[in-house]
């Protein structure tokens, strides 16, 4: 044991007795802590311990690089991001590294997909490293952190239960449900101790105690102080961290993982310990596991990866979304980025980037790498900086009143009625709670809390509130965007195929497209690629203000708001399920249709977007097949309306655009047929089948019964069905007397008559609504029934008393609202046909179900009137007789006429009643 901390080690003996009235576990907590660092140090690899976007890791990061300037970086990322790290130059930081499979295997099906983010900023030591590695000769990168495959190998999710937690915001979801793998996780897994610390520091959260008592010390130490006291900080959460054996076994199987690919890749390089250099999080640098070190101690085995098929690729990140990912503090992010342009002025450390960065600061040239500094030997820097006061940083009075003034205007730009009374109340503010604080100057939190203070005296005017004014003010939600050149295939080619459009996509915000295609017919592939990726990509991304697609129409005009630069992680993840939108777009529609609980209803429209985006025939086809089949598979009938609606556009669609109709639909119409003539008893007795799904059986049923019977199925399936079923509910009982006059059952004169009996019955009105409930469903099978279904909903409103009739109008106005597409137009039709054109027509009108005409025979008398008037106008009687091919005389067919008429009158009274309903 090095006698480097001896001195250090028995100040703590000292204190442990004199606080715990003799040593106890406080000493053995406290001297650990300085083993923990005594052991760090000592290790012949040099470990550099980082904080993930922590300002002071970066600066110390990018100054012992070109101190040492090491030969092999380790980097704590996961291994099987490395090829990606070279597109970085391609993009504008931050951006995520992603790992995504959708082909799980090895996992629960309900983990899918699977995805990891590891976030990379500019003010981050992760990036100096890269860009020191990568663009530096004779270096070489080496991720040793487990794979993402291991990520969820090693990971023990518990069901999560359901929070009212509101969503987060378009820039904090940038990530979506994926897992974020950060390198330097500080931050205290004992609650009581983050409770204390705040407490005492007198902040608020844990991103604001870091900024004060770890960012702002570290800011300017030389390098052995920062790599003491974040061993320190390291062992000090790892020791009292509560004992959660499963995140504590993850964390050493981690550390055992990283040490024994070091080890690994120092065996096969020969590359010597003293040139490398690994960085870490703290947290990991101070572990305690038998395999920490680079001596020859193989006793970890890795285990191999699963079978899912990974993806990776690079996806835009944001300040916010990094936040929101590891639960930091609304704006500490920003506040970081703008440390770290602080730092990088004070001590004059010239960062590292890569070469080409796009959206990086503009550099003439590369700064020269000057001969690497020898190692200095290890001494106790700890002790000094334990026992050190405060640095007072003086007042900044510049800074803060420029602060003051630019976040009243901010205010007042988002509606606050701020002014220059409100500046010096800021700024008098800051300072005020900076000494209630025992801080010698404000902090960006300080002023933050005071500007809330002052200008945010009751509601938000605006978008924004004022604390997310100061956190823009103070560097703003910074969103990266990948570069063309680093976006998947897929990606690459939706712009190359959307640059007709003259639209600059990668940018972030919504731009106007609008598409003359009847002028500009080479417009029309943007435009079925535009309903693709509408169809595939969420809201917003990409919305069509004119136009729509339907099946067998051609787009003429059309406008759409595209959004594919702020929704670029979305567009980037359909990369990684294939190389084109149409493969995707298949594959999704496949992977839809063979659902374990998929319905038929569901795969006909997996048919029709087939033929509506793809116009592909092959997948129709498969997919119809499989319609098919769940089809018959169904014993419930709640999908029938949904089904008919489906069957009957694809039908007509193949009938005005295809010679024949495909196999498929044909088929399916057969086994349609049959399968609910089967289930229709059993329907209309079922208290779950509603009368809707029952309307839609029997309206496939009549509307496709040509079709079926075409086909080979027998009509006496569907007078069976109907003359088996026996419903009781009133409304279905009506949907059945439909029926029976759509087969010729029950005539009309009947079914007038059943209804007037319902009508005379006192104990039956209560139910009469339900009734023409009924009928007004029973249109769907029988449109014919329209004006007798005017006529029963009129004679319902003229004899029904109002307190039968008021609570039945909600039933009927749901149901018109509902099916207004099909049913509204044809009452409407035939309403206007019965009813008077004008007003002053209604009062003397009488409608012509209360006014039945006698019978033809029954008015005839003998001799008859038509004589006369067919005396009168010969010409007409012989025009339609020469049509006829009759050359008779007139002394010889009129009597014969007329002792027809008399020997059969109710062929006579037929003809009447058919004349008088068309």
């Amino acid at each position: 044991m090095s006698g480097a901390f001896e001195a250090l080690r028995g100040q703590l003996q000292e204190a442990a007795a004199a606080f715990a009235d003799g040593p106890g576990a406080l000493e053995g907590i406290l001297l650990g802590l300085v083993d923990d660092v005594d052991r760090a140090v000592r290790e012949p690899l040099e470990i550099f311990p980082v904080c993930h976007h922590s300002p002071a890791s970066a600066v110390a990061m990018a100054r012992r690089l070109r101190e040492k300037q090491p030969k092999v970086v380790y980097l704590e990322l996961c291994e099987d991001m490395a090829p990606l790290l070279t597109e970085l130059r391609n993009c504008r930081l931050p951006v995520a590294v992603q790992a995504f499979a959708t082909d799980v295997k090895g996992f629960p099906a309900e983990w899918a997909p699977l995805s990891v983010v590891a976030p990379i900023t500019e003010a981050s030591a992760e990036y100096q490293a890269i860009a020191y590695a990568l663009d530096t000769p004779g270096v070489e990168l080496v991720l040793v952190d487990r794979s993402a495959d291991h990520v969820f190998q090693w990971d023990e999710r518990v069901p999560q239960a359901d929070s009212d937690t509101p969503p987060a915001e378009e820039e904090a979801a940038l990530h979506g449900d994926a897992i974020g793998v950060e390198i330097g996780d500080l931050r205290p897994r004992f609650a009581e101790l983050e409770e204390h610390l705040l407490r005492h520091g007198r902040v608020r959260h844990w991103s604001e105690w870091w900024h004060q008592y770890v960012e702002l010390p570290l800011g300017d130490g030389d390098h052995d102080t920062y790599r003491q006291v974040m061993f320190l900080i390291g062992s000090l959460f790892r020791r009292l961290a509560p004992g959660d054996t499963r995140r504590v076994r993850v964390d050493e199987d981690r550390e055992r993982y990283m040490w024994t690919r070091m080890r690994e890749h120092l065996a096969a390089s020969g590359a010597d310990p003293a040139d490398c250099l690994y960085v870490c999080g703290a947290f990991h640098a101070a572990s305690r596991v038998a395999e920490f070190g680079v001596e020859d101690t193989d006793g970890f085995v890795i285990s191999p990866r699963s079978a899912s098929s990974w993806q990776y690729g690079l996806i835009p990140s944001s300040h916010a979304s990094i936040e929101a990912q590891f639960g930091l503090a609304g704006g500490s992010v920003s506040i970081a980025a703008t440390e770290w342009a602080k730092n990088l002025k004070r001590t004059k450390v010239k960062q590292f980037q890569l070469d080409g960065q796009v959206g990086g600061p503009k550099r003439k040239k590369a700064a020269e790498l000057s001969a690497p500094m020898p190692d200095p030997v290890s001494s106790d820097h700890l002790s000094g900086f334990l026992q050190r006061p405060p640095v007072l940083d003086r007042l900044d009075e510049a800074e803060l009143l420029g602060w003051s003034v630019e976040v009243v205007r901010a205010a007042r730009r988002n509606g606050y009625l701020s002014s220059t009374a409100d500046a010096i109340a800021v700024f008098e503010t800051s300072i005020l709670l900076a000494g209630l604080r025992d801080r010698a100057k404000p902090t960006p939190y300080d002023f933050q809390d005071a500007a809330v203070t002052c200008i945010e005296k009751d509601v938000v005017p605006g978008r924004r509130d004022v604390r997310r004014i100061v956190e823009i003010m103070m560097g703003g939600d910074r969103i990266g965007q990948v570069g063309y050149d680093a976006l998947p295939p897929l990606a690459r080619d939706v712009h190359d195929r959307l640059e007709p459009l003259n639209l600059k996509l990668q940018q972030r915000g919504v731009q106007r497209a609008l598409l003359d295609i009847a002028s500009k017919p080479e417009l029309e592939p943007c435009s079925d690629l535009l309903w693709m990726l509408r169809y595939l990509m969420p809201h917003g991304a990409v919305r069509p203000i004119m136009g729509e697609r339907r099946l067998g129409e051609r787009p003429i005009q059309e406008s759409w708001d595209l959004a594919l630069g702020t929704h670029q992680r979305a567009l980037i993840e359909l990369g990684y399920e294939g190389v084109s939108i149409e493969q995707v777009l298949e594959q999704r529609l496949r992977r839809a249709a063979y659902h374990p609980q998929v319905t038929a209803a569901k795969v006909l429209g997996a048919v029709e977007d087939a033929t509506l985006y793809l116009r592909s025939t092959r997948l129709a086809g498969e997919l119809g097949t499989r319609a098919l089949e769940v089809l018959a598979t169904e014993r419930t009938v709640d999908g029938a309306p949904e089904v008919l609606r489906r069957v009957r556009r694809l039908l007509a669609h193949y009938r005005t655009s295809e010679p024949v109709l495909p196999r498929w639909i044909e088929d399916f119409v057969k086994a349609g047929y049959a399968h609910y003539c089967t289930l229709l008893p059993a329907a209309f007795t079922d208290e779950e089948a509603g009368v809707e799904q029952v309307a839609a059986m029997l309206g496939f049923l009549f509307s496709m019964e040509a079709l079926a019977l075409s086909l080979g199925c027998d009509r006496t399936q569907l007078e069976l069905a109907i003359a088996g079923s026996h419903p009781q509910e009133p409304s279905k009982v009506a949907l059945l007397w439909a029926a029976q006059v759509q087969l010729g059952q029950l005539s009309r004169a009947e079914l007038r008559e059943r209804c007037a009996g319902l009508l005379a019955n006192p104990l039956v009105l209560p139910a009469y609504p339900r009734y023409l409930s009924g009928f007004v469903h029973a249109l769907e099978p029988a449109p014919g029934l329209a004006d007798f279904v005017v006529e029963a909903v009129s004679n319902a409103f003229a004899e029904l008393p109002d307190r039968l009739l008021l609570p039945w109008l909600p039933t009927l106005i749901t149901t018109l609202r509902s099916r207004g597409a099909e049913l509204v137009p044809l009452l409407v039709r035939e309403a206007g046909r019965v009813f008077p054109g004008r007003l002053a027509a209604l009062d003397a009108w009488v409608p012509p179900w209360k006014s039945q005409p006698e019978s033809l025979a029954a008015s005839r008398k003998p001799g008859g009137s038509g004589l006369p008037l067919l005396a009168a106008h010969p010409a007409t009687c012989d025009a339609v007789a020469n049509l006829l091919g009759c050359d008779e005389l007139w002394g010889s067919t009129a009597p014969t006429g007329l002792a027809l008429l008399e020997r059969y009158p109710d062929s006579a009274a037929a003809l009447e009643e058919v004349l008088a309903s068309v």
